[in-house]
């Protein structure tokens, strides 16, 4: 299903990022978005009823995005390993072109800021999950992957991996190219989990 969502709307989610990112949650505050904007306040009450509810459109935005990059690859005629990497490529790509987004990746702050953004974070990890899962138990079927450990387990250790992988890359101010270490990590772990 397709985000319906306005030029503007985007615009909004994207500055609302930046500053995440470079200021942390307690900036984003209508006063700082608007001036980011180039606009007035009540500009944005016209796109958007509150704060929260921009935060839950960037994570849903992001959600949206990162369903249809996966939905091509799942579909693609490629071997479990095949999309397995391409799976991560695609995110290092992405975060790498789009690292305001970075913030939802490691979004402590935002889980606790309330329980809307808090239920946006868990569905979009259980929705990454989900696919990760699908390749790993496909590929144990294949006897591609290790069958000695559930796939759900797999995922905890390959999102997990990711994760400090984005962490590491964000603490290092982005100074190093994501996609090639990331990758580089990433079939690292692939080694271990092969059967």
């Amino acid at each position: 299903m397709k985000l319906d969502i306005t030029a503007r709307q985007i615009e909004i989610i994207e500055a609302s990022g930046k500053i995440l990112m470079n200021k942390g949650i307690a900036a984003l505050t209508t006063k700082n978005l608007a001036q980011e904007m180039g606009f007035s306040e009540s500009a944005l009450y016209r796109h958007f009823k509150d704060k929260e509810a921009i935060v839950s459109l960037l994570i849903q935005y992001l959600a949206d995005n990162i369903n249809q990059r996966f939905e091509q690859i799942l579909i693609s005629n490629i071997s479990e390993e095949e999309k397995y990497l391409a799976l991560f490529k695609s995110q290092f790509q992405y975060f790498k072109k789009n690292p305001h987004f970075i913030v939802i990746v490691l979004s402590d702050g935002l889980m606790d800021s309330s329980e809307i953004i808090k239920n946006s974070i868990v569905k979009l990890i259980q929705t990454n999950a989900k696919s990760f899962k699908t390749v790993l138990e496909n590929g144990q079927k294949a006897s591609v992957f290790t069958s000695a450990i559930e796939a759900d387990y797999l995922v905890h250790f390959i999102m997990g991996a990711f994760r400090l992988q984005m962490l590491k890359w964000k603490l290092a101010n982005f100074s190093f190219d994501i996609e090639k270490n990331g990758m580089k990590t990433m079939a690292t772990l692939l080694t271990l989990i092969k059967q």
